[in-house]
């Protein structure tokens, strides 16, 4: 499958399942206490900078609920992802704010233009070789000591630099943090610090998360 068959998929799969995943999710962040602090620190960070003039894009923003929340903590945010539905949805649902239709591999945002960029869970169903071309796309994008959170699933163990896994929606692949890291290294994004997220007893899958935060030099 290519890199457009990919995308196209996994579009599709959004479109197909966005009101449901509204329902579900919309207010997710009330349960995750420390995913909260984690993007009060990155909004801080954000707001030290240029001022806090600066936007600040979430990529993969779904139905909008963490744009919002990112908004309500100080940041001229804005939302972006490839599935339309989601979209309207984020628009329809937060009015005041701006959500486009777009790829994380070929942002329509002008070189340096970003103080911030959140990238939650969005890098998931994304091949592995394909990260890469998204890292470069962040770092195009953001400004001179500009931030970037990332979260995702972590890998079992050193040994494996990622590893794939069944989602509902479509195939997802897990990083090893020191991996992930490396390659935000290597196009001049430099690691602040994480965060580890332990899975609950109860939680359907038993692995890591990781929230990475990251300032282009």
């Amino acid at each position: 499958m290519t890199e457009l068959d990919t995308l196209a998929a996994t579009r599709d799969a959004y479109d197909a399942i966005a009101t449901v995943y509204q329902q579900q999710f919309q207010d997710s962040l009330r349960d995750r206490p420390l995913e909260r602090a984690m993007l009060g620190a990155f909004a801080e960070l954000v707001r030290s900078t240029d001022e806090g003039r600066g936007e600040v894009a979430d990529l993969g923003c779904g139905p909008g609920y963490v744009t919002a929340h990112l908004h309500g903590l100080g940041l001229k945010a804005f939302g972006v992802d490839a599935s339309p539905v989601m979209v309207a949805l984020a628009q329809a649902s937060h009015p005041g704010l701006r959500f486009e239709v777009g790829s994380m591999a070929e942002l329509d945002i002008e070189d340096g233009s970003l103080r911030g960029v959140l990238s939650r869970w969005s890098v998931i169903h994304t091949p592995p070789q394909e990260v890469p071309a998204i890292v470069a796309e962040i770092a195009r994008v953001l400004a001179p000591g500009g931030h970037l959170l990332i979260d995702f699933p972590a890998t079992d163990g050193p040994h494996l630099e990622t590893q794939s896994y069944d989602h509902v929606v479509a195939t997802a692949y897990r990083w090893n943090p020191d991996r992930l890291a490396a390659l935000l290294r290597e196009h001049g994004l430099a690691e602040v610090g994480r965060m580890t997220i332990e899975p609950l007893p109860t939680d359907r899958r038993q692995f890591q998360e990781v929230e990475l935060l990251a300032r282009k030099a």
